[in-house]
């Protein structure tokens, strides 16, 4: 039984070059005005160079907003990139564009999907986080050890982000698109350093222009490594979208190629 399909992948494929991290595809908006000085290449390199993740969220008193802070295991999340920003580990996959001029950061209005979830805090999270990014916002950036992102709304509510290097920055480039089928269930697999280790079984996927897959499935094979942003849930098979890096000298016990996650393709529950 088809468990959920996330996109349709004509449009998944689209999406390579056109949406990054899946985020909804929305009206390309006007070129920002010519900024004054930090909205140079710099501002827009180093905004694009980490994962921007939720620390602290003050409000105008000094009061913590509790409501911006759903999971500890995954706090609030932006990605810049080519002009827009996409918002991770809320209810829905939400997006837009942005500007910078002077010390003012500006986002258009956000487009999300429209799923719903049961915990009703994570549901609330896309509010939330929506009003407080659609008005103009004076900025702070930090570079360094310690990046941080720090915005301050109209409002006076302060949100303050500290900067994880994405892929592309960790691995010196943009990787490869590559689809790979996740079977539902692991496999033991035997490893010189893990006993008893479970292994992911993975094969990739080719398609056309089109979504048409294009040649025939090989066998699963064991996956060792790891994908970046994707948690594995037992009995689920996966179509995954994914970002492939070439290590630069991977230790002896490791692999020569890293993955993430760009988005979830399609999902369904595995026959019993």
């Amino acid at each position: 039984m088809k468990r959920c399909l996330i996109l349709m992948l004509p449009l998944a494929l689209a999406a390579c070059a056109k949406t990054p991290h899946g985020e909804p595809a929305t009206p390309p908006a006007a070129s920002a005005p010519a900024a004054t000085q930090p909205a140079s290449a710099d501002t827009t390199a180093l905004l694009s160079a980490y994962h921007w993740r939720l620390n602290d969220a003050k409000d105008p008193s000094g009061k913590r907003i509790e409501a911006l802070f759903v999971s500890v295991d995954k706090p609030l999340q932006l990605d810049f990139k080519d002009g827009r920003v996409s918002i991770g580990n809320t209810c829905n996959r939400m997006g837009g564009a942005y500007s910078v001029a002077g010390d003012k950061l500006k986002f258009d209005r956000l487009a999300s999907t429209l799923m719903a979830c049961t915990d009703a805090k994570l549901m609330a999270l896309d509010q939330e986080i929506g009003k407080r990014l659609e008005t103009e916002s004076t900025f702070a950036l930090r570079a360094g050890d310690a990046p941080s992102l720090t915005l301050t709304g109209a409002n006076g509510d302060t949100l303050t982000f500290e900067g994880e290097p994405t892929a592309e920055t960790r691995y010196g480039g943009p990787g490869e698109t590559a689809f790979l089928e996740v079977a539902a269930q692991t496999r033991p697999c035997s490893h010189p350093l893990i006993p008893d280790m479970q292994c992911l079984q993975v094969r990739e996927i080719k398609y056309d222009a089109q979504g048409v897959k294009t040649g025939t499935d090989g066998e699963f094979q064991n996956f060792y490594g790891s994908i970046e942003g994707y948690d594995h849930e037992p009995g689920i098979r996966n179509v995954l979208r994914v970002k492939r890096y070439a290590i630069k000298n991977p230790p002896a016990d490791g692999g020569s190629l890293a993955y993430e996650l760009d988005m979830v393709v399609e999902s369904e529950t595995a026959k019993p």
